[in-house]
């Protein structure tokens, strides 16, 4: 880790006191058949357990809860596929605030019913024609309020690292970590904590196939847009990554893979049959790697994080009517 790496893992045992309490510390799940399909140790920290069903809790309330009162008083705005929206909309709540989030148009149904249900407002756009960020900017500006963006922030990437932390002080020594990559909030905090604690451990970040922009920037050396990825992915159809969060993936992830649509139904199946755990297919890229053989070798203790369970039944019976379980070892 560099001196100019604006999060540090001090950063992140301090996100960790300030949620203690806020956000459910997950368990860790492990799998005698994946063990042996692998051929390798395999530890699965399951954020699709947090509260709002997925990472995103721990950012959001690290965040907001160091607002001022009088910022707190005036509200909060976030722009969000799903996932960040309800974090943001819980930790208003739970802080006595108000949130108002910008969200596309074709969010799954699940994730825009539970952030009316914490009380916030939602405006909602079409993520192929508008601007989300411009959007957003544009409504804190005019109604006063404090943005919280998903990724893009100091103290939302330290409250994501908590996972990390919390996986590797639980479970020793890892030598590989693999981790989901939307904006790269997750995949930043992942790295500083995981490199904070463990210098050599390979910090290695999963994309779709579809949405392949941090893995074409980090190729290119400078932040690459690509068209509104199309993947059942949802949770990771970032155009560009993140101003911020890719100055620190561009130093400290070892590596990105990408896995296909079919390739994360596999593994919705596989968590569902074998582990008894529902993922959404943004979370579940990380065991689809693996799964699929990526890396190679499979490095001896792996860890893997499982980022968001937030798929309604329907969806989740329609993308697993589809898929193939892998072959059992």
């Amino acid at each position: 880790m560099t001196d100019s790496t604006p999060v540090t893992l001090p950063d992140v045992r301090d996100a960790a006191a300030r949620i203690a309490g806020a956000a459910h510390r997950t368990p860790v799940l492990r799998s005698r058949t994946l063990d042996a399909m692998v051929g390798a140790e395999v530890f699965v920290k399951c954020e699709n357990l947090q509260r709002v069903g997925a990472f995103k809790f721990r950012g959001a309330y690290n965040t907001i809860s160091r607002l001022s009162p009088a910022q707190l008083a005036r509200g909060i705005a976030a722009y969000s596929s799903g996932n960040h929206a309800q974090a943001v909309a819980l930790a208003a709540r739970e802080l006595g605030s108000t949130a108002v989030i910008v969200m596309p148009q074709d969010t799954p149904a699940a994730k825009t019913a539970a952030v009316r249900g914490y009380g916030a407002e939602i405006i909602t756009y079409d993520r192929y024609t508008g601007d989300r960020v411009a959007i957003g900017t544009a409504l804190a500006a005019e109604r006063g309020l404090t943005l919280v963006p998903p990724y893009d922030h100091p103290h939302v990437i330290a409250g994501q690292g908590t996972a990390a932390l919390e996986l590797v002080e639980e479970v020793g020594p890892l030598d590989a970590l693999l981790v989901p990559v939307g904006g790269g909030g997750l995949a930043a905090g992942t790295s500083i904590a995981a490199k904070g604690l463990q210098p050599r451990i390979r910090v290695i970040g999963v994309e779709p196939s579809a949405g392949d922009d941090t893995l074409r920037s980090l190729a290119a050396g400078r932040r690459v847009t690509i068209p509104v990825p199309r993947t059942i992915a949802d949770g990771q159809a970032a155009e560009t990554p993140g101003e911020l969060t890719f100055s620190v993936n561009q130093r400290l992830l070892d590596d990105v893979v990408l896995v296909d649509d079919d390739e994360i139904r596999a593994a919705m199946r596989f968590a569902f049959d074998r582990m008894k755990i529902v993922v959404e297919p943004s979370g579940a890229t990380g065991l689809a790697a693996l799964l699929a053989g990526r890396p190679v070798p499979t490095p001896r203790r792996t860890g893997v994080i499982v980022s968001g369970g937030n798929v309604d039944t329907r969806r989740f019976v329609d993308l697993l009517s589809t898929a193939e379980s892998p072959a059992a070892g």
